[in-house]
């Protein structure tokens, strides 16, 4: 084992968090954890964590389980597509692998939402794969330990990244290496005011040694934010509204939300759209609450109207007429669930 890695697990050995899946060599368990901190700060993905492998303990028990079953627990998390592909993967192991979770790399990189890093993750940690994990965290630890100058951001840098894991990676314990250098990057070698002083690397990381601590890494992204204009109608009668399930393939897929009008700007015209909806309302439409709600790639401009009218639009193949006692009961997209609460306490 060289000086690296050496130093790297005693540090680990001493310092690390005491987490609900540390320990942990169920590959099912440490897959639900990795796609859960994917999106997730670790003190949110706890609780969500130990709900979900709760509810579904087991591969078969989650590919059993409704889509809306899994949506519904994974609300709040955000970043559905997460959910989805779980449980269409969970699906595919159930059909093709008897319920048994593959050991090989390429099997488990071939399960539908898992990438290069999460394959490798679960596969050092439950099955021994000498698999460099490379995530946001290591590239950071890297670039600045080594003065690595290219733009993190792009695919031949992660590469270049695990090549380097790969040779210190030790044969006996990949997965606690690679939980080491994934948990260095999260606690101690953090993206802003790092505490070098608690870093067993400090006389030999680059960055350091040549105050270029805030300089690295290099991270450039060509990003276009795409904005949409999301209004939504919330119909009251006898306490009573109109619920719709987003089927497109698109932002909130198979998610819930109030009948919606999406305008291309942020100029909108209520009683034309309101026209298309068939209906004799009894109180003009009253605009209760309008946000931003900022995605990754989009930005996302949503207004919230509210009326009362004498019955409720004719029913759709994708709409559900829900008392607004169970409103509660379906799976929603953050952005609903706040108007939701809101609106209804």
């Amino acid at each position: 084992m060289n000086k690296f890695t050496k130093i790297l697990l005693n540090w680990f050995d001493e310092h690390q968090r005491v987490l609900p899946w540390r320990g942990e060599t169920d590959p099912y368990k440490i897959w639900v954890s990795e796609i859960i901190l994917q999106q997730t700060r670790v003190v949110q993905g706890i609780s969500y964590y130990q709900r979900f492998v709760e509810k579904f303990p087991d591969v078969t028990a989650l590919a059993s389980a409704d889509e809306a079953e899994v949506l519904k627990l994974w609300q709040g998390l955000g970043y559905y597509s997460r959910a989805r592909n779980m449980h269409a993967a969970a699906q595919f192991i159930r059909d093709h692998h008897h319920g048994v979770f593959p050991s090989d790399y390429k099997s488990i990189r071939s399960l539908k939402g898992i990438g290069d890093y999460t394959a490798a993750a679960i596969g050092s940690i439950a099955f021994g794969l000498p698999c460099p994990a490379v995530d946001g965290n290591v590239l950071r630890f890297v670039a600045r330990y080594t003065g690595l100058y290219d733009n993190i951001a792009v695919e031949s840098t992660r590469r270049h990244v695990e090549a380097l894991c790969g040779q210190w990676l030790p044969a006996e314990c990949p997965g606690t290496f690679n939980q080491a250098m994934m948990e260095m990057g999260a606690i101690c070698c953090v993206p802003k005011s790092p505490d070098c002083s608690q870093c067993p690397f400090v006389d030999q990381c680059f960055a350091f040694q040549h105050g270029q601590v805030d300089q690295l890494p290099v991270k450039e992204h060509a990003v276009k934010i795409k904005r949409r204009y999301f209004n939504y109608f919330i119909f009251l009668s006898g306490g009573r509204t109109l619920l719709q399930r987003r089927e497109a393939d698109d932002i909130w897929k198979n998610l819930y939300e109030f009948p919606l009008v999406e305008s291309p700007s942020s100029h909108f015209d209520v009683d034309r759209a309101l026209a298309s909806f068939s209906l004799d309302w009894e109180t003009t439409p009253e605009l209760v609450w309008e946000t931003r709600h900022v995605l990754t790639h989009r930005h996302i401009f949503a207004r919230f109207y509210v009326l009362n009218v004498k019955s409720l639009p004719p029913v759709l193949p994708h709409q559900v007429v829900v008392p607004l006692e169970n409103l509660r009961s379906y799976a929603v997209a953050k952005v609903t669930e706040i108007a939701i609460n809101k609106l209804f306490g």
